[in-house]
């Protein structure tokens, strides 16, 4: 098997490397304990050598300090010291017993006996005199002179081991070399041997992988062992072999899905484009490359979607407009087509976007059936608001009662038709409104308005009705804010129908809040704050279409309110939107331009 193969050619070099390891070990062992041996006996011999001669000094002082008058302190002091001596001096025989040392510590006792001797004569005063004073001088000398010729032993032998370290050292030095030439020269040779049995598969397997990566799946690799090279290249067939069968079946399949998509794009009647990362168009379908073909679209696509475009390209996400003030018109075959855009990313943000498909949805039918609903309801108001006018005056005459008295119970009833007919007119009035604004025959009256005054203003002409419901208005306005031109008749009708709603849906003892603060990018925020019950999170989307009242409300309206307040702030090139927590109140919040 390859393992034992590999076994047995490495195994001479292990060998090898076990007794290079044994002998090294053995030879550094060796120098390691002589050279501490030799180390820890002369550092300890250094320090008894002076300790020795720092005692032997003091006893020297303590016999004069006993001849100055201090006989007592000088022989405590003499006995202190000379213990000293004698412990390291003991500590030094035992050390050096059987050692060439011995002898010159026998020298060093010789000496200091004899001071030891003529310190206690000078001690016990029987020897003062100058003769004896010159005999333990010289005494000590010797002492001294005796401590140093062990010093200069001890300096002597330990140059010694480390002469013979040196030549440890130098043997251990040349073995490790001649050891790892041996060593090389051995690995170099197994490598060659391995290589050579091992790359000539490997290198066959090389060749035919390369041919796999340039699409050459047809030739097989030639098996020349049993072993596990030899199970590769057995493994390295049978995965060819699969490949072959799993390129016939892709082809097949990416032939039958190009088919299917050509299909699938030539009949798609919608103009669709596949566009790179780089701008190009890499796939256009038959009614795209009519659109491309039109003067008007230079570049191949709309100039309005030039912008996004490039967003979706940066940000891999997609654009999805849905209101028909994001419709291209284009004028095809003699007539006008409304597009509505839709830009999807292609890619995801872990193999990176690779463009984006863009598709332009043909909505005209849509857009003329929206234009004509518009223009019926607009008529139908018209034409109703005349006859209803008309109703609620005969209504008025009769109840007060210019054609003769009535009885309670027709005052009841025609009070009743008074107040379904002033409500059916107020419905008719802003459905009469929403086409005016939708329609773009409105036009914006501008002129320059205090904003603390206007919404002061607002604040007064709501009190009467928040006053009888128990709420009280408080106005806030950042001290910044001055004046700014608006239509001030228009912008007044957002914030009553706000104003109303936020008094509506609140209860007692609740604080509805007027405000206007500094936004960003030149705008001024207005908003109403109220403390009421909220609006659920999945209805917020909602609230500004036509017609659209939050399920389960207990209060009556047409739901055209907010539908026109939208289009007042649009139509001063602001938005509106709202924030809302069930049982934490609603913010329905505007921007309009600073100037």
């Amino acid at each position: 098997m390859l393992r034992t193969r590999l076994y047995l050619g490495l195994l001479p070099l292990l060998l090898l490397f076990i007794a290079v390891g044994a002998v090294g070990t053995h030879l550094y062992r060796d120098l390691a304990g002589s050279y501490e041996r030799s180390l820890t006996v002369s550092y300890r011999a250094m320090i008894g050598g002076y300790e020795m001669r720092e005692a032997a000094t003091l006893m020297a002082v303590a016999i004069s300090r006993g001849e100055q008058g201090d006989p007592i302190g000088a022989r405590q002091a003499y006995e202190e010291q000379r213990a000293k001596f004698r412990r390291h001096f003991m500590e030094q025989s035992v050390e050096s017993t059987g050692m060439m040392r011995s002898s010159r510590l026998e020298k060093l006792d010789t000496a200091f006996t004899e001071l030891d001797e003529l310190g206690r004569k000078r001690l016990e005063g029987a020897g003062a005199s100058l003769a004896a004073m010159t005999q333990t001088e010289v005494a000590l000398f010797n002492t001294l002179k005796a401590i140093e010729h062990i010093a200069e032993g001890d300096y002597a032998e330990v140059s010694a081991a480390a002469e013979r370290a040196r030549g440890l050292s130098r043997k251990s030095i040349n073995f490790l070399i001649a050891a790892m030439t041996a060593a090389i020269l051995l690995s170099v040779f197994l490598s060659f041997r391995l290589a050579r049995s091992l790359l000539r598969p490997i290198q066959a397997l090389q060749t035919s992988a390369s041919a796999f990566g340039e699409g050459k799946l047809d030739d097989d690799v030639s098996v020349t062992s049993a072993d596990e090279l030899g199970e590769l290249a057995r493994t390295f067939n049978i995965m060819a072999a699969k490949l072959r069968t799993y390129r016939d079946a892709m082809t097949e399949s990416v032939i039958r899905a190009r088919r299917t998509m050509e299909a699938t794009l030539t009949s798609t009647p919608d103009p669709l484009f596949v566009v790179a990362n780089d701008g190009k168009h890499e796939v256009r379908n038959p009614a795209a490359e009519a659109i491309a073909a039109l003067p008007e679209l230079s570049g191949g696509l709309p100039a309005a979607l030039e912008e996004p475009l490039k967003q979706v390209l940066a940000s891999g996400s997609h654009y999805l407009p849905t209101g028909y003030d994001q419709v291209v018109t284009l004028h095809v075959e003699g007539g006008e087509r409304h597009y509505l855009p839709r830009i999807l990313a292609i890619g995801d943000a872990l193999t990176g976007f690779g463009g984006a498909a863009v598709i332009l949805q043909d909505v005209t039918k849509f857009r003329l059936l929206d234009d004509v609903k518009g223009n019926l309801v607009s008529t139908v108001s018209h034409e109703l608001k005349t006859p209803l006018t008309s109703l609620r005056m005969a209504v008025y005459l009769l109840l007060e009662q210019n054609f003769g008295p009535i009885t309670p119970r027709q005052r009841e009833l025609l009070e009743t038709a008074r107040d379904d007919s002033e409500r059916l007119l107020r419905i008719l009035n802003d459905l009469l409104d929403l086409s005016r604004l939708e329609g773009g025959v409105s036009t914006l009256n501008r002129g320059p308005v205090s904003i603390v005054g206007f919404l002061e203003d607002m604040a007064r002409e709501m009190r009467s009705i928040t006053e009888a419901a128990g709420q009280r208005i408080v106005v806030k306005a950042d001290a910044v804010l001055t004046e700014m031109s608006i239509d001030a008749d228009r912008v007044r009708h957002v914030f009553i129908n706000l104003l109303s709603n936020a008094s509506k849906y609140s209860g007692p003892d609740t604080t509805i809040t007027l405000y206007a603060v500094d936004a960003p990018d030149g705008f001024i925020r207005f908003g109403v704050r109220d403390e009421g019950p909220g609006i659920p999170a999945e209805n917020t989307p909602y609230i500004f279409e036509k017609f659209y009242r939050v399920p389960e409300q207990e209060k009556k309206g047409a739901g055209l309110g907010l539908t026109i307040a939208r289009e007042i702030v649009v139509a001063h090139g602001g938005s509106i939107a709202c924030s809302s927590k069930p049982g934490e109140g609603t913010d329905f919040y505007f921007l309009l331009p600073a100037r």
